[in-house]
């Protein structure tokens, strides 16, 4: 029996990527909605073409997580987000609720974790599978033989779908969960992870392709070139590991039963409210396609 597909939507992702990537549409009374109309556009284009049994969305709640109290620098210099980004993300979870797609959201964590936690418990699952939809390629360290991820590039059109074999011919033979290992070593600048300061992607990944965790990197770390920094950077490494790391074992009350997709039927009123006569020439397709 095919397993069936469980679609986990990092949302607050998607809503930023669909914000920036849309020009300014408004509708009649001069509500801003490109990032609702991105972000479901988004969906109508993956549902269209993976077919979910199920979804759910996740999203991020407002406030610190255990990452800033572990590490005050966690994401500080990012911009705030813009104030008619935020009054979009209101509507976005509005047109889930008439989607009948139940919204996850969780004090102290971000929506990553909440995605890792689902997969994790969707995979336990017999005959199921998870996709993730994401912009952001933190996520990749989840990927396993069921669960891959279906990662936004660039804009909203540029996509791929990443499994076990596509991450390794992309990322020097590593597994993914040796993304996190890598990104301890170099950081990342856009979520201010500190990483080993002088230890830039290049020596990162020949550490993890030689000794495969940062554990074994500091075990022989007598051997090593970059032994001076490493031992600087030591605290800074496990720590950003730490910050890297998507939870997968969040405390979260979840059913698959209540999250089978239905399908656009009951669209199409919020999208006639939104006026995207686009998107409802795209579900009308598609709906005369299955019947």
């Amino acid at each position: 029996m095919q397993d069936k597909t469980c679609l986990i939507i990092d949302s607050n992702s998607i809503v930023h990527r669909a914000y920036h990537a849309i020009p300014r549409l408004k509708r009649k009374d001069g509500q801003l909605v490109n990032a609702v109309y991105g972000f479901f556009s988004i969906l109508i284009r993956v549902t269209d073409e993976i077919r979910p049994n199920a979804i759910v969305a996740s999203f991020d709640l407002p406030g610190p997580t255990f990452r800033h109290k572990k590490f005050s620098g966690y994401k500080a210099k990012r911009p705030p987000t813009p104030s008619d980004l935020i009054n979009q993300f209101s509507e976005v979870k509005r047109g889930l609720v008439v989607l009948k797609v139940p919204i996850f959201e969780k004090k102290g964590f971000e929506a990553d974790d909440i995605v890792g936690t689902i997969a994790k418990k969707i995979n336990s699952k017999k005959n199921w599978k998870s996709i993730i939809l994401t912009g952001d390629r933190d996520l990749l360290q989840l990927i396993n033989n069921k669960t891959s991820v279906y990662l936004l590039r660039s804009g909203i059109k540029d996509s791929i779908v990443y499994d076990v074999l596509k991450f390794k011919n992309d990322y020097h033979g590593l597994m993914p969960q040796q993304l996190i290992e890598l990104n301890a070593l170099k950081g990342d600048a856009s979520d201010n992870i500190p990483g080993v300061s002088g230890i830039g992607p290049k020596t990162a990944i020949s550490l993890i392709s030689q000794f495969k965790t940062i554990d074994n990197v500091y075990k022989n770390i007598n051997n090593l070139k970059a032994k001076d920094k490493l031992i600087k950077g030591k605290d800074s490494a496990f720590l950003s590991r730490e910050l890297v790391k998507i939870k997968d074992n969040i405390s979260l009350s979840f059913d698959i039963k209540s999250c089978l997709w239905q399908g656009y039927d009951n669209a199409e009123s919020f999208f006639e409210e939104m006026e995207f006569s686009a998107l409802l020439k795209r579900i009308k397709k598609e709906h005369q396609k299955l019947f």
